[in-house]
């Protein structure tokens, strides 16, 4: 299971907000690259990079700052940055590819305007990943501000029959908190969605990954995590030991009948 320490940015400055409430934040850090490197020290592969300020639709200096960090976290030596928060254009997606992004999280615009969402899966494919967040199942939009009148399961299985293949699944109610974390409702996803999801929102302790990656690598492709590792409940090392144990614990043992080139079957959405 893939561990994606994230940092969230809003004027160049790594933050983290409660429930996506831009009333309730607390910055961490006005060196994002410092931040990338530490947790590329640690052993990190990938990181999860949201842009804040283009999510909540701040002024253009916010949005320029953080386009400089972003632009700078993708050359950070032997990370892949998967970035998301704001991107609602086909430029967009093309900026932040050309930046270097290795994935490109899209949210609002795929549940607004469903027409482009199938015009970026057909033209994007594996880069792009839908980024899709509920509260008590229904999904919001525009920074988390705005409800839709969806069900999470309804959106999952229409973005995953226009070809999306990377999904995060964000519980609001969760994130930011430190709260623990469901692992039924990223089933219930990975049900809908034919493929496993990357979980976020709501991880506290080691506990919640080693839960995570024990659903099993057809349920769980990864996990991000923000508050936990900025607040000292584990260090980054420790998350990815945490992952690796829970995996390789949950893994069955192979048997002389085991057929290696064999897949998994995907389930449909069973909502």
């Amino acid at each position: 299971m893939i561990v994606f320490p994230a940092i969230d940015l809003i004027a160049g400055q790594v933050v983290r907000l409660e429930r996506g409430d831009r009333a309730h934040m607390k910055v961490y850090s006005s060196n994002p690259v410092a931040v990338a490197e530490h947790f590329k020290e640690q052993g990190a592969a990938w990181l999860h990079v949201v842009d804040l300020s283009a999510a909540l639709e701040e002024d253009e200096e916010a949005r320029e700052a953080n386009d400089r960090a972003i632009e700078a976290l993708c050359h950070v030596p032997g990370l892949s940055i998967d970035v998301g928060g704001g991107v609602r254009s086909l430029a967009r997606i093309d900026q932040l590819a050309a930046y270097g992004a290795k994935r490109i999280a899209l949210g609002t615009v795929l549940v607004r305007e469903p027409g482009f969402a199938e015009v970026a899966a057909r033209g994007f494919g594996e880069l792009l990943v839908a980024d899709v967040a509920a509260r008590d199942g229904q999904v919001k939009v525009n920074g988390w501000r705005e409800g839709v009148g969806r069900s999470a399961e309804d959106v999952v299985g229409e973005l995953a029959g226009l070809g999306f293949r990377h999904l995060v699944f964000t519980d609001i109610a969760r994130d930011g908190m430190q709260t623990g974390i469901d692992v039924d409702a990223y089933r219930r996803i990975a049900a809908c969605a034919g493929f496993p999801v990357v979980a976020s929102g709501g991880i506290s302790t080691l506990d919640d990954i080693r839960a995570l990656a024990a659903a099993g690598d057809n349920v769980v492709e990864g996990c991000i995590t923000g508050r936990a590792l900025y607040e000292g409940n584990f260090t980054l090392a420790e998350a990815l030991a945490a992952a690796g144990d829970a995996a390789s614990a949950s893994a069955p043992a192979a048997t002389a009948g085991d057929n290696a080139d064999s897949s998994s079957t995907k389930g449909g959405c069973v909502c």
